[in-house]
């Protein structure tokens, strides 16, 4: 019998430079915090600064020069395990600026870099790692990367819920995240070892030769992708796969909750799209066939009814913002989840245009919430009473990101919404777009409680109304955020464009 082996060479490393760089910035980092000890915490910020826009810029070049050349359709390297594409060049960027700005807004955080903080430099350490993981996660095209991929973000997620190790609070959000990850992990590899054993092919392509073959039971198939799905919906936070969410970004440190929120998010939409896209929907019409006889529509629209409802309506209740905010971002993994109902081009472009503009104006929201707890040390909103007035350029921006998280024009969120819903009534999936946007309407009663209590409520008598002085750095963050979640409200097409252009480009 003759054996294929698919070795890596080290050609490969011309088209994985961003994620090398990461891995060399998280050595160099954590090697610069030992060295130091502690007395020079600029080091290490430093250097994951200098490294995130380093990769960056390499990751410019990589798209231009594939798009100047035509050839950005997708370069298999590491033996076959990844996939440098259209795609993969998206979530690239998307990663290094969610965690460039987490990393800038980490230096003025009292949770992170506070005086009785020890090992402040870890954490710009593991930001950068979980980064180079999650553009592992959007590249992978084998099952065995696929696994690995998602535990090694996974298991640097712990450990940043857990930073704060003397608190309780910390503590019990990263035992959380662990107990629920293992049951997780091991629910999706018994549906990843059943998958091989139908096909006998690990990578997604032969995997897909197999199912249209014909060989394959489809009831054995849907139990295959009620699996794999249900270990991938853990990752996004999906109903009934949420419980982690709330706890943990409650307890963790909120540049550490703003990360995850959007981050880990990402990249499991992105592993889910080159999962269920190059394996069950391209290729021929029996490729097609293969999702309809699961009933695969149905299954991810009542999760998708199930999610974006059971988030908003539980934030209705919530007092604390943090805790608020968590649910919120599990209703709008509900939202996401429409465009991914039928795996259509359209759909599936459209989940990438709103990931680029939930990172936006969520990341804006949670750092919000750092400026804020730096100076009342409480996330509770009786506590924002007038904050909108001690703090007026904050406040104002961060209406910008709870107006464009309700999905308000002329913001960015509308046009995300927008192109959802669109992709969903191409389809004729009316009843969703409809529970949809009753679920939206929801939303702008718990976003704009945060609104009344910043600038419509009257603090109690003697309520220290002085002005917040806040770190410049905040502002400058903020403004990143908030001035691209108002522009791209307004000139949205050429971004729209780049992600009808990443699923366009994206490899086999």
């Amino acid at each position: 019998m003759e054996l294929n082996l698919n070795i890596p060479s080290w050609s490969d490393l011309r088209f994985w430079l961003p994620e090398a760089i990461l891995c060399i910035t998280f050595l160099v980092a954590l090697l610069g915090d030992l060295v130091v000890r502690g007395r020079r915490t600029w080091v290490p910020f430093a250097v994951s600064v200098a490294g995130l826009i380093t990769a960056g810029a390499y990751a410019v070049a990589a798209m231009n020069h594939g798009l100047d050349a035509g050839q950005f359709q997708g370069h298999t390297i590491m033996g076959s395990l990844m996939i440098v594409d259209g795609m993969a060049g998206f979530f690239r960027l998307l990663f290094i600026f969610a965690s460039l700005v987490t990393v800038l807004f980490a230096w003025t955080s009292e949770e992170i870099m506070g005086k009785r903080r020890e090992n402040k430099g870890e954490f710009y350490a593991l930001t950068v790692l979980l980064t180079a993981a999650m553009m592992v996660m959007a590249e992978a095209r084998d099952l065995l990367m696929l696994f690995l991929s998602m535990e090694a973000v996974g298991l640097i997620s712990y450990v940043m819920a857990g930073y704060m190790r003397t608190s309780l609070r910390s503590s019990e959000a990263s035992l959380k995240y662990v107990l629920f990850g293992a049951v997780s992990s091991a629910i999706m590899l018994y549906g990843m070892s059943l998958l091989y054993g139908m096909t006998g092919a690990m990578e997604f392509d032969g995997i897909r030769n197999a199912l249209i073959s014909g060989t394959v039971d489809p009831f054995a198939l849907l139990v295959v992708v009620v699996l794999i799905l249900a270990g991938m919906s853990y990752k996004i936070a999906a109903v009934p796969f949420h419980y982690w969410c709330p706890d943990v970004y409650e307890g963790a440190p909120t540049p550490v909750s703003a990360i995850f929120s959007v981050g880990p998010k990402a990249a499991g939409f992105a592993l889910m799209i080159r999962f269920f896209y190059t394996t069950f929907a391209a290729g021929t019409d029996a490729g097609t066939q293969l999702v309809q006889d699961i009933n695969w529509p149905l299954l991810v629209a009542v999760m998708s009814v199930a999610t974006m409802t059971y988030g908003n309506l539980v934030a209705l209740r919530q007092t604390n913002v943090k805790r608020m905010l968590a649910y919120s971002s599990i209703a709008h993994v509900g939202y996401l989840l429409m465009g991914f109902v039928l795996l259509s081009s359209a759909g599936l472009a459209s989940i990438l245009f709103y990931l680029l503009v939930y990172t936006l104006m969520n990341l804006g929201a949670f750092f919000y919430v750092v400026a804020i707890n730096n100076h009342l040390k409480s996330e509770e909103l009786s506590d924002y009473v007038g904050i909108g007035f001690r703090a007026p350029w904050a406040g104002a921006m961060m209406v910008i990101f709870l107006a464009s998280l309700t999905g308000v024009p002329p913001f960015a969120g509308f046009v995300g919404k927008f192109y959802l819903f669109t992709a969903v009534l191409d389809k004729q999936w009316f009843w969703l777009a409809i529970v949809a946007a009753l679920n939206s309407v929801v939303s702008l009663y718990y976003y704009f409680k945060v609104v009344r209590a910043m600038f419509l409520s009257t603090p109690a008598e003697g309520t220290d109304m002085s002005p917040l002085k806040l770190h410049w750095l905040q502002y400058v963050v903020l403004a990143m955020l908030a001035i691209p979640t108002l522009a791209l409200g307004l000139f949205f097409e050429e971004f729209k464009g780049l992600a009808d252009m990443a699923i366009g480009m994206m490899g086999g």
